[in-house]
């Protein structure tokens, strides 16, 4: 955003939250695990996960040395954790065709299993410092609100990325600030809800404020309840088998006194189907 880098720019400055992804030498590989990390999931989740993850494999090629079990075991309560598989697949995938070394080429990134846009530039801006537009949630909000008058984005888009590229400094390292800071802001200040406007260094452009607030109205797709869902059910498994032994344990006694006997079956199969766990004989056990 020209116009308005220099306010978000020195805003950043001053209140960009101390982040682990955000310190000195951190690392592609750091930036990669914590973008799969944050998918979906709230900060504070996932730093202790993220430090204990880079603790155990510190490089690509440790995680991929090691089973695709112990990697779901690893995520633990994260949630979604197709995402786990994902990254042991990158894992492995960078350590053939990369070396172990976390590509820089957005292309190469976008190859890699689980990486999708966002992920994909995030690396290439905040591991390697070039200049691509980063464009996550709390990036379509602002963009939203500031340029185009709407109370909520709608949902994601290739345009977005357009957008964003449309409005970043042509300085590489002035761009990953605006980055970084437009997620912040849409992160702390001009968030869902109640945005803090009072506190928005760039409220003096921004459209919605302008035109007085309008509910433009909120098409997005709205997530399904956690409490009884096929998510519930697929997660009491993975909770049941990751404090099992290696070889797993009989299918019959996979969460036995679920109240929902169809959804049980249907939650043991969908995670076969999705790699997370195996199915021998009799048996069910984690991904060997």
């Amino acid at each position: 955003m020209p116009e308005i880098s220099a306010p978000l720019i020195a805003w950043y400055r001053r209140n960009a939250r101390d982040l682990p992804w955000r310190r000195a030498g951190f690392g592609a590989w750091g930036v990669l695990v914590s973008e799969f990390m944050l998918q979906q999931t709230p900060v504070t989740r996932v730093i202790p996960h993220l430090e204990a993850w880079l603790a155990r494999w510190p490089s690509p090629t440790s995680l991929a040395a090691d089973a695709p079990a112990e990697a779901v075991r690893q995520w633990a309560n994260l949630g979604y954790p197709r995402r786990a598989l994902w990254l042991h697949r990158a894992a492995v995938e960078i350590r053939d065709r990369h070396g172990g070394i976390v590509p820089r080429d957005v292309d190469a990134l976008l190859s890699l299993s689980g990486v999708g846009d966002y992920t994909a530039r995030a690396v290439a801006v905040f591991a390697y410092g070039d200049r691509h537009p980063v464009v996550d949630t709390n990036t379509r909000r602002v963009l939203a609100r500031a340029v185009e008058g709407r109370s909520q984005p709608g949902p994601p888009a290739r345009r977005d990325l357009g957008a964003m590229s449309d409005r970043l400094p042509g300085d590489p390292v002035e761009a990953a600030i605006v980055n970084a800071a437009t997620m912040e802001l849409g992160a702390t200040v001009c968030v869902a809800r109640v945005p803090r406007c009072d506190t928005c260094p760039i409220a003096h452009v921004c459209a919605w404020r302008a035109a007085g607030y309008p509910d433009t109205g909120d098409d997005r797709r709205r997530q399904a309840r956690y409490e009884g869902s096929d998510r519930q059910a697929r997660g009491a498994v993975l909770r049941v088998l990751r404090d099992a032994s290696a070889d797993g344990i009989r299918s019959v006694e996979l969460i036995a006194d679920w109240a929902d006997a169809a959804q049980r079956d249907r939650a043991i199969t969908s995670l076969a189907d999705d790699g997370l766990i195996e199915l021998i004989d009799d048996r069910a056990r984690l991904p060997q």
